[in-house]
């Protein structure tokens, strides 16, 4: 086996996040469904941004944001995700760089802008997603370097990949290449409208082996199982890879496997600001946790810890140290 260059490498779509406070009219005017995600087009991205107030920019994208949290608790993390040679693009690469991630995917020279997330935060912390994919859509096999993928510890995929038909072929050989390599190949089901849409190719991708461990959240459990029970659909879920790891808001996260279940508290938080990234940054605390083989409920507590420094303050990535915050709170790291 070749040696661990990065512990946790994020294949993406690499998106731009533009976020902005703003009130149920707002999605009301615009037609939008209140803390779904919604691909949408050029023309309806430049309307939306057309009408949004003052907003926060940053680099994003699901598993952008939880490679970006992995560095920022003492990780080597790595980022593949595609954007455009154009100026949102070169900003994009020169923040998660900043950031101290790994990004080494060349840019597209022609095809459709660097991808836009636009993220409206309504005042009790919900957020709704508008996300024109753009260039992260042309993300494709040649994209993935097998000894960048062989060297991770652990590959993260995000369910938002399954959309492009390019991303889910890089996908699929990206997994392929990591286990050739003995490593461990980690899925988060991203949202439960992904989940309805490609619920079968889920549920094949674990079962037959295509993933190792999965991240989801309830509504996405039950989505995947198409039960309003919880512990039903936990049960299946310890049948049908190898990981499983279900976050519950304020209640916490179920961690299962086939030997063993395991439960994590959540954080307690003054307020709940925006609730954005909360689940990336979770996925963040869990695998550093994991690549330092940590027990699962360390884990978990992790995880915890992560999304609740996020979620208390507009945006996906931590504002504060995650390394420095763990040590203050007496945990492993």
């Amino acid at each position: 086996m070749a040696d661990v260059k990065y512990d946790v490498l994020g294949i993406g779509n690499a998106l731009f996040d533009v976020l902005v406070r703003t009130d149920e009219a707002f999605l009301a005017k615009h037609g939008m469904a209140k803390g779904s995600m919604s691909l949408i087009d050029e023309a309806r991205a430049a309307a939306i941004y057309k009408d949004m107030g003052p907003a926060t920019e940053v680099s994003g994208g699901s598993a952008a944001n939880t490679i970006v949290g992995i560095g920022s608790l003492g990780a080597r993390a790595a980022y593949v995700g595609k954007v455009k040679d154009d100026q949102i693009g070169k900003l994009y690469v020169h923040d998660i760089r900043a950031a101290g991630v790994a990004f080494n995917t060349p840019a597209a020279t022609d095809g459709p802008a660097t991808g836009c997330s636009y993220i409206l935060v309504t005042d009790d912390g919900e957020r709704t997603m508008n996300t024109y994919l753009g260039a992260a859509q042309d993300l494709s096999p040649a994209d993935i370097d097998p000894a960048e993928i062989a060297a991770a510890g652990i590959v993260y995929l995000e369910g938002y990949l399954w959309d492009p038909k390019n991303a889910k072929d890089a996908f699929v050989k990206a997994a392929k290449i990591a286990h050739d390599a003995r490593r461990k190949v980690a899925l988060t089901l991203s949202d439960s409208f992904c989940v309805d849409r490609y619920r079968d190719e889920f549920l094949s991708l674990m079962r037959n082996g295509t993933v190792d461990i999965v991240f989801a959240n309830e509504s996405e459990l039950h989505s995947l199982y198409m039960t309003s029970d919880f512990d039903t659909a936990l049960k299946q879920l310890r049948n049908d890879v190898n990981l499983g790891v279900v976050t519950r808001s304020e209640k916490g996260c179920m961690v299962v496997s086939s030997e063993d279940a395991v439960a994590a508290p959540a954080f307690p938080v003054d307020k709940v600001v925006d609730t954005t990234g909360a689940g990336d940054l979770f996925a963040a605390g869990f695998l550093y946790g994991l690549s330092r083989n940590l027990a699962y409920k360390q884990c978990g507590e992790l995880g915890a810890l992560a999304a609740a420094e996020v979620i208390q303050h507009i945006g996906a990535r931590p504002l504060v140290s995650l390394k420095e915050l763990a040590g203050q709170r007496g945990l492993t790291v």
